[in-house]
C-alpha cells in the first residue's frame, strides 16, 4: 500500500475543497497522512481518508529554511507519494527534504525543479473549481494509469464531525441541534467579499431565532456592530420583546468548535469564505453571499446552498460588470456588487428553510473513535 503525504493549503475553504482528492488516493489504495498549519489541521480530523495529521510548526509566512529541513529530515523513508497542494516554494521544500520520490504539484513559484511531475498551472480566466484544480494532481504522474481510481474531479467535498465534537460545543453555550442559525459575517481575503455590517444586522433582526455569530478574531469589530445594530433596529421598531437572541462567538470558538457549531445549525449565511465551504461540506443549509469573487471558481458545492450573486439576479437592473474583480477593496469605490444586494433577497431563504434531519455521514457514531 502505498504511503502519501499531503502538504495542505493554507486557507481553510481551499482545505476543504482538497477532500475529493484524498477520497481518491483512497480509493485507490494510498495511506494517507496530511501535514497542515495548526489553522487549518482540524478540517483534516474530520476527514475520515486522512490516517493521520501533522501540525506544521512554522510562523505564518515565514522562510524558516532550517525548522523547514529539520522537520523534513525526520521524514525521510515514511512516504513514496507527496503531493503538494500550496503553490510555494517552500511548501516543495519540505517534499524533496523528506526526500519523498514521487512530488507531485503546480508549477507554482520557481519550483519546477523541485517537483517531480508538475502540472501548468492555469490563468484564472481559464481555472476550473477548486474542487478540480486539486483533485487534477491524482492524475499527474504514471502511477494513475496503473491505480486508477475513477474519475471523480467533481464529486462535492465531504466532511464528517464527530457527534462528541457536537456535544461539547453545544453544551459548551447551552445550545441544542438545529435550534439556531450561525451567520459568519467576515472573510480572510479582504472587505470586497464581505456583505455590510448593517445588512447583516437587518437580516438578524428579522429572524425570530438563535442567532450564532461565528468568525475568527479578526471579525469581532464587525460581528460587534452587528449585534448594536440588531439592538437599535429592534428599540426602533419597538419590539424589544422579540428581539432574536444574538450570541456573538467571533474569536471565541476553536475551528474544531467551529465546524460542531456549524454541522448541529439550522442552517448558515455566510460571505464567500472558508465557513461556507464547511457548511457544504457538512450538509447543511446555507445561503452564500457573493461580490467581487465568483460562485463559478469557489461555489458551495451542495444541493443545500443557496448562492446569491447579482450577475445572475435576472430582475437585477443595476450594472454590476466589474465583478468579480477578484480585488481585496472595491478598486471603483461604490462596491455596487454587495450594496446592492438588498436584504429583501436573503431574508425571505432564510426563513422558508425547510430542513431535513443532520445528514446520517455527518453525525456518524463510527465518527466518534476519530
Amino acid at each position: 500500500m502505498t504511503r502519501s503525504l499531503l502538504i495542505a493549503p493554507q486557507w481553510i475553504g481551499d482545505a476543504v475543497m482538497t477532500q475529493p482528492l484524498l477520497a481518491q488516493c483512497q480509493q485507490r489504495g494510498e495511506r494517507l497522512t496530511v501535514a497542515a498549519m495548526p489553522w487549518v489541521a482540524p478540517i483534516y480530523e474530520a476527514m475520515p481518508e486522512c490516517e493521520a495529521v501533522l501540525v506544521l510548526p512554522f510562523k505564518r509566512g515565514a522562510l524558516e529554511l532550517y525548522q523547514r529541513w529539520s522537520w523534513a529530515r525526520a521524514l525521510r523513508g515514511q512516504f513514496e507519494r507527496a503531493y503538494v497542494c500550496p503553490n510555494t516554494f517552500k511548501s516543495a521544500l519540505l517534499a524533496l527534504w523528506a526526500e519523498i520520490p514521487t512530488r507531485l504539484g503546480y508549477v507554482g513559484e520557481m519550483r519546477r525543479w523541485l517537483l517531480t511531475h508538475s502540472l501548468a498551472n492555469p490563468s484564472k480566466r481559464e481555472r476550473p473549481s477548486m474542487v478540480a484544480f486539486y483533485a487534477a494532481l491524482v492524475e499527474a504522474d504514471r502511477f494513475a494509469l496503473e491505480h486508477p481510481a475513477g474519475r471523480s474531479l467533481e464529486r462535492s467535498p465531504q466532511l464528517v464531525v464527530p457527534p462528541n465534537w457536537i456535544q461539547s460545543a453545544l453544551s459548551s453555550w447551552r445550545l441544542t441541534p438545529q435550534s439556531y442559525v450561525v451567520v459568519a459575517p467576515g472573510a480572510e481575503y479582504g472587505a470586497a467579499k464581505r456583505w455590510p455590517s448593517a445588512y447583516f444586522a437587518q437580516l438578524c433582526a428579522g429572524l425570530d431565532t438563535t442567532v450564532v455569530l461565528l468568525g475568527s478574531a479578526k471579525d469581532q469589530v464587525v460581528s460587534q456592530e452587528i449585534a448594536s445594530g440588531v439592538e437599535a433596529l429592534t428599540q426602533r421598531l419597538g419590539a424589544a420583546s422579540s428581539r432574536p437572541q444574538i450570541l456573538d462567538l467571533t474569536g471565541q470558538t476553536t475551528l474544531q468548535q467551529a465546524l460542531a457549531l456549524v454541522a448541529g445549525a439550522r442552517g448558515l449565511v455566510s460571505n464567500d469564505s472558508g465557513l461556507m465551504h464547511v457548511a457544504a461540506a457538512l450538509g447543511v443549509a446555507q445561503v452564500a453571499l457573493f461580490g467581487s469573487s465568483s460562485p463559478l471558481h469557489t461555489p458551495p458545492q451542495s444541493a443545500l446552498a443557496h448562492v446569491l450573486w447579482l450577475k445572475t439576479q435576472a430582475d437585477y437592473a443595476g450594472d454590476v460588470a466589474c465583478s468579480p474583480c477578484f480585488q481585496r477593496t472595491c478598486p471603483l469605490g461604490h462596491f455596487r456588487c454587495m450594496n446592492d444586494l438588498g436584504v429583501e433577497r436573503v431574508l425571505p431563504l432564510v426563513k422558508a428553510w425547510d430542513l431535513p434531519p443532520p445528514r446520517e455521514a455527518r453525525l456518524s457514531p463510527a465518527a466518534t473513535s476519530r
